[in-house]
């Protein structure tokens, strides 16, 4: 199975990667986790991005807040596909990480879930995987059914509660 690709640009965001790396854990997919600045370390961002298909990776995850151009400085060095979490910040609540994470140009896709959305990011990476990987579209699927029983259970006894 190939490897996702974990990048934050600041150690900071590692609450949120927590949740993305749980799930990984729990689909039994193989990661890495860095910590590369689009703006303080570019060169290794870099280096990472453009060798991170020959080092056998098969999506990539990038968190980072504020300015947020992390996925995009990822994106533009690889044709893998990318997945930005925008991070919530001290000013904007996380506004200004979600428009620089999400108007990506034509040409340099990158696929966004919510504000401090790790766990979303884990479950996209990981159909993206599923692809090409039926054991891991069988778990995937096998999830969705109990997520929705979960919920039908609390559906079931809502009315004892009121």
């Amino acid at each position: 199975m190939k490897k996702v690709g974990i990048v934050m640009g600041s150690d900071s965001d590692l609450p949120i990667i927590q949740k993305t790396v749980d799930v990984l854990r729990q689909f039994c997919i193989p990661f890495e986790v860095h910590v590369y600045s689009a703006h303080r370390t570019p060169v290794e961002a870099r280096d990472f991005a453009v060798n991170a298909r020959a080092n056998g990776f098969g999506v990539l995850i990038c968190a980072a807040g504020m300015a947020a151009h992390l996925a995009g400085a990822i994106a533009a060095n690889s044709t893998l596909p990318v997945i930005g979490i925008p991070c919530k910040g001290p000013v904007l609540d996380g506004m200004d990480a979600l428009l620089a994470t999400v108007q990506m140009p034509t040409g340099i896709p990158v696929a966004t879930v919510a504000v401090n959305g790790g766990a979303n990011a884990a479950l996209l990476a990981a159909q993206i995987l599923a692809v090409s990987d039926e054991e891991l579209a069988k778990k995937l699927d096998e999830k969705r059914v109990n997520d929705a029983k979960a919920v039908l259970q609390k559906d079931a006894g809502i009315l004892d509660r009121l």
